[in-house]
């Protein structure tokens, strides 16, 4: 059995598979995802589990070098932004929401949790470990 804290398999596939600059987008449940992104959905109803939670998980294992969020979680949900800002210690860049959701065709994968609090989407990206 695996030993790290990514147990999911498409998960932990994903993170295996990201190179330097890739991304990985983990989001709340209603982001629409197009065709052609891979969607690993981990939604079990609104609320399970949660955007943090599963922002947590990753980040135990994949090496981010920069992350980006929704311009609108500035005033939408300062909390979610607060959060997100007390676990991630990389810069952070702000877009407008319609461009995160045109961006998900270049994610590696969508990871859709059972978030139900407005703009809790984040794209990150991935960095080197040496």
């Amino acid at each position: 059995m695996k030993k790290s804290a990514v147990l999911n398999t498409e998960i932990s596939y994903v993170i295996a598979d990201m190179g330097h600059f890739d991304t990985l987008m983990i989001g709340d449940a209603g982001m629409p995802v197009p065709d052609g992104t891979k969607k690993i959905d981990l939604a079990v109803t609104l609320g399970l589990p949660t955007f943090i939670d599963v922002l947590k998980n990753v980040l135990s294992e994949l090496q981010v070098q920069k992350v980006y969020l929704a311009e609108e979680i500035k005033v939408e949900n300062p909390k979610q932004l607060e959060a997100i800002k007390s676990l991630v210690d990389v810069p952070i860049e702000f877009m407008p929401h319609t461009e995160m959701k045109a961006h998900l065709t270049h994610d590696k994968a969508f990871i859709r949790t059972g978030e139900s609090t407005p703009f809790s989407n984040i794209i990150l990206e991935s960095g080197v470990t040496f």
